[in-house]
């Protein structure tokens, strides 16, 4: 988690893109590519994928509107979930003739949700050189722009699709006192935002999405506000990013818990009433309906 922390200048031991001698060094090189704003991209990118004898790309038509901005003309070839198979050989074998190979992503740091873990840990493996050439990140990006303690964060990518095995994955997460990041898809983003307040609790959240683009947007509340807001809405514009503040301190007496509680077992059932109070409280629902289920059988 330093990756905010400022470099030495020094030349890179392993005679990476840091070394300084001519020309780029034969080996892989991950180069993050712009989120959104294409002026975002570094100017050491841009050498590295100038000096590159082929680029690797998750989307060739998306990387070919960024090399034609800058004016790089270099094979393209794609690598991506589907092909990697079958291409990750290819490339190992120009890496082991001592070509020079950039790999990008259609946005921001290649294998962060996106291909070329194992080709990475292939090429290490054959202790062929892996250099980065580093830059935007919409993880990142969203984090500092959130509004919540940046200081201990977990990344943890895209959640399940379904609901059960999205629970399931935050629940896991729930007790860890760090600031949650997530990328999520339009379609699913209001039924996720409930899922995680009915899991983690109603905490402080962001949603930032069109990041560095021209409507970028990071709209901030509680979870169970956010859900309610994309629910009414419909489906945001363009790929989002989900911020989830770190677990509050408990300031709720048990008395307190129990009156909300019989309130509203007056109007629902054990598992809904679990499930307004946790969101009302920001606590866990589990909980909460364990001591509902004693609150109900005692009125029994």
């Amino acid at each position: 988690m330093t990756s905010g922390a400022g470099g030495t200048g020094e030349a890179h031991p392993s005679g990476g893109l840091g070394a300084s001698k001519p020309g780029l060094a034969p080996g892989l090189h991950l180069v993050a590519t712009p989120i959104g704003n294409l002026g975002d991209i570094t100017l050491r990118a841009i050498e590295v994928l100038r000096g590159a004898d082929r680029i690797c790309a998750e989307d060739t038509r998306i990387t070919a509107r960024l090399l034609a901005r800058y004016g790089i003309r270099k094979p393209l070839e794609p690598y991506h979930d589907h092909n990697a198979e079958a291409a990750r050989p290819k490339v190992l074998a120009a890496l082991r003739r001592g070509e020079r190979v950039a790999l990008v992503s259609d946005a921001g740091t290649p294998l962060v949700s996106d291909p070329g873990y194992k080709l990475v840990r292939a090429a290490i493996a054959e202790g062929i050189a892996v250099s980065a050439a580093p830059g935007p990140s919409a993880a990142l990006t969203a984090l500092v722009l959130s509004g919540l303690p940046p200081d201990a964060f977990f990344f943890g990518g895209f959640l399940p699709p379904r609901s059960a095995a999205r629970r399931r994955v935050l629940a896991a997460h729930q007790g860890l006192a760090a600031t949650l990041v997530f990328f999520e898809g339009p379609s699913r983003l209001a039924v996720a935002l409930a899922d995680m307040a009915e899991t983690l609790g109603d905490r402080p959240a962001a949603v930032a999405r069109e990041l560095t683009k021209l409507h970028e947007e990071v709209r901030r509340g509680r979870l169970a506000e956010l859900a309610a807001h994309y629910r009414e809405t419909g489906p945001p514009k363009g790929e989002t990013v989900v911020v989830v503040g770190p677990p509050e301190p408990a300031v709720h007496a048990a008395r307190d818990i129990d009156a909300r509680l019989a309130a509203a077992l007056e109007r629902h059932g054990v598992r809904e009433a679990a499930s307004q109070v946790a969101a009302e409280l920001g606590l866990q629902r589990s909980l909460l309906y364990r001591r509902a289920l004693e609150l109900e059988r005692a009125r029994e």
